[in-house]
């Protein structure tokens, strides 16, 4: 039985603080990225992050947008646009 996209493409995934990262979206500068994500309960959601590049340290989350839950993928991606046109 399928759960998640992980049971059909585990290569392709991976996951991050027990969410599926379907996709990760990154500007040309490197600064700042969305990642379109599924639960474990099969909902989905995305995040935006920001990168500094002087602290060398990674991404940090910006808006609190984690905890928002859509019943599919393109749902979490047209909010996702919302916030974050330059993923268009």
């Amino acid at each position: 039985m399928v759960h998640s996209l992980a049971d059909l493409f585990p290569q392709k995934y991976h996951w991050v603080l027990g969410k599926l990262v379907i996709e990760s979206l990154e500007t040309s500068d490197g600064a700042r990225c969305v990642d379109i994500f599924q639960r474990a309960d099969l909902s989905y959601g995305f995040e935006i992050y920001r990168r500094d590049p002087e602290a060398l340290i990674g991404w940090f989350p910006v808006g609190n947008f984690a905890n928002k839950r859509f019943p599919s993928e393109a749902a979490a991606r047209e909010s996702a646009l919302k916030y974050a046109p330059w993923i268009a």
